[in-house]
């Protein structure tokens, strides 16, 4: 087979790849001249574990070319993806699909023979419908079938969703585009992944049904760690009893400060706008919106609280800005909303990043930028654990406290155990957890202007939203 892939970002450079690894004839066109000339060099955009290796292995066997001229690339294609960007819209957070139906017209042009036209970009329901009409308008003459087959690759672990995915979905309308797409991904039916073979619109919202869920459980899950701060729960703990129910599973049940990415801040967003255009709204997703926005400023806060009453002059340190480890994607990464609200505060912000600073310092300007994870903590009066990269796991606590003004961590992604952060001597404060608190004498101060308050709700840095008159009481009794 041979296949033409539009579009070289995330999902079409994997993508294009990973089939040219089944050993399909795989050329990818982008009309970024420089990206081209860049991927032909044998520089990646991205970053993604692994994909340098999968490209150059390719590439190196002739199964794997890349140009700027579409003419070129469908030369010979039984089928094009159209792997472009479909940005959320200004304004009413639609899915903007100004890249997809351009691609659909240029295909439509340039197609000589017998194409399937595969969207492999999240593309709202009735998209696939409207690529055809598109397709038809300008080639009345084209013999075609148009297939929805969503993505589900998590970046960081793309190509091991790809080539061992959970599930693969079909959507098409005519037995003769099945059966291109399995000759496609014969080497994972042989394997035995699963399918599901189904029509064009089912596809299209199983993907967004599917990343509207995971993004509700990690809003729930946020929202139950802040039950957890005021009744005395770990979240932690909740997360690991209701993960092993089947039913539930663990996965997304990480507390933290909030949902970002290239996919569920406008995935929710683009649902909720095609349930309000169907009259069909869907309400627990708005939720899911609007929780997720306000949590990441609720963070920023947790952070200046435990700076101290004035966070003006004060020198925070940030640890990771990508909204997730094992990448450099900066798409409505929690930092992004986070640091400037800390440089609003009248705090300086000094950064590390394992891969994102190259991209981060285009989008947060006033920020002090550094080569390592110690770099960032001399004289700091906080650090922020901001992305849970595996480096981040392992810092030499007695290094960080002995750099720091004052040994303070606000730790977002519950990377440490309180105890050992209280025992290395720091004032550690996480998220949805029992924090190691203070000593007797601090607890004793706590628990005294608790009961004078009569406000039970604490402090989540000093005595973390215990919530409980007995343990007040039994604070001040020793």
């Amino acid at each position: 087979m041979r296949i033409a892939v539009v579009g070289t970002g995330y999902v079409g450079l994997v993508s294009g790849a990973c089939f040219a690894e089944f050993g399909i004839d795989v050329c990818c066109v982008d009309k970024d001249e420089t990206k081209i000339r860049r991927l032909r060099g044998g520089e990646i955009p991205i970053y993604e574990p692994g994909l340098d290796v999968l490209v150059a292995r390719n590439m190196a066997a002739d199964r794997l070319s890349f140009t700027s001229d579409l003419a070129v690339a469908m030369e010979g294609a039984d089928v094009v993806l159209i792997a472009v960007g479909t940005p959320s819209r200004p304004g009413d957070g639609g899915a903007d699909l100004t890249y997809v139906y351009a691609a659909a017209a240029e295909i439509a042009r340039t197609m000589t023979r017998y194409t399937v036209i595969v969207t492999k970009s999240t593309v709202p329901v009735g998209t696939g419908r409207q690529v055809a009409a598109i397709v038809r308008d300008i080639n009345p003459r084209a013999e075609f079938d148009v297939v929805s087959n969503p993505e589900f690759l998590r970046e960081g672990s793309a190509i091991g969703d790809f080539m061992q995915p959970d599930r693969v979905v079909i959507g098409a309308d005519s037995d003769r585009a099945r059966a291109v797409m399995d000759a496609l991904y014969q080497p994972l039916i042989r394997a035995g992944t699963p399918f599901v073979r189904t029509g064009i619109e089912t596809a299209e919202l199983t993907k967004y049904s599917a990343n509207a869920f995971l993004a509700f459980k990690i809003t729930f899950i946020n929202e139950v760690a802040d039950l957890c701060e005021r009744v005395g729960a770990d979240v932690q703990d909740v997360a690991a009893g209701m993960g092993l129910d089947g039913r539930i599973g663990r996965p997304f049940l990480n507390a933290g400060p909030g949902f970002g990415g290239s996919c569920f801040p406008k995935d929710t967003e683009a649902l909720v706008r095609t349930g309000r255009q169907h009259g069909a709204p869907v309400r627990l997703i708005e939720t899911v919106v609007d929780v997720n926005r306000a949590r990441k400023r609720q963070m920023a806060e947790r952070i200046l609280q435990a700076c101290g009453p004035d966070a003006a002059g004060k020198r925070i340190a940030v640890l990771g800005i990508t909204f997730k480890p094992d990448t450099n994607d900066m798409r409505e990464a929690a930092s992004l909303e986070i640091i400037p609200l800390l440089q609003e505060a009248g705090a300086t912000v000094h950064v590390y990043d394992p891969a994102g600073m190259e991209e981060g310092r285009h989008l947060l300007p006033g920020v002090v930028w550094h080569d390592d994870a110690y770099a960032p903590l001399a004289e700091a009066d906080c650090v922020a654990i901001l992305t849970e990269w595996n480096e981040f796991r392992a810092l030499d606590l007695g290094r960080v406290r002995s750099l720091m003004r004052r040994p303070v961590m606000v730790d977002l992604r519950n990377v440490y155990a309180p105890a050992a952060m209280a025992a290395a001597g720091f004032h550690y404060c996480s998220v949805g957890r029992r924090d190691a608190r203070p000593d007797a004498a601090k607890r004793r101060k706590a628990a005294e202007a608790m009961l004078l308050s009569n406000s039970f709700a604490g402090d989540a840095c000093v005595l973390p939203f215990s919530g409980q008159l007995a343990a007040a009481a039994s604070d001040l009794a020793d």
